[in-house]
């Protein structure tokens, strides 16, 4: 059973610095590549940061040069580095494998709970 747990979510404020965590179970997970999303109050999901197994990492623009994207294949977890937050960083966190590509597609339908992320100005 695929199964992705975030954690780490929290109240920062503007100009701060935050960790996020995710354990993944069930996939092959040193094999895979995956990806941070993030989802703001009536607004669509959308992929963040992705690594794929060979450490390659794609971000996107919004997040360039502040989020960093890392894994630790042996405890199966990705983590997503977040420094010099802004207000508009304000959103629910996900994580996912992603189909390696030019188009980055989600794997998987299943999704965990997320983790809240508040950035106050």
């Amino acid at each position: 059973q695929v199964q992705f747990v975030e954690s780490g979510g929290g109240l920062v404020q503007a100009g701060g610095s935050h960790r996020l965590s995710c354990a993944a179970s069930g996939i092959r997970f040193s094999g895979n590549a995956m990806g941070w999303y993030r989802q703001a109050p009536g607004k669509q999901r959308e992929l963040v940061a992705a690594i794929n197994s060979r450490g390659s990492t794609y971000y996107a623009d919004s997040v360039k040069g502040r989020f960093t994207i890392s894994r630790d294949n042996a405890k199966y977890t990705v983590y997503l580095q977040m420094n010099s937050l802004k207000p508009e960083d304000t959103a629910v966190y996900y994580c996912n494998a992603i189909k390696w590509s030019d188009t980055l597609a989600t794997m998987y339908n299943s999704w965990g709970q997320g983790t809240q992320v508040t950035v106050s100005s």
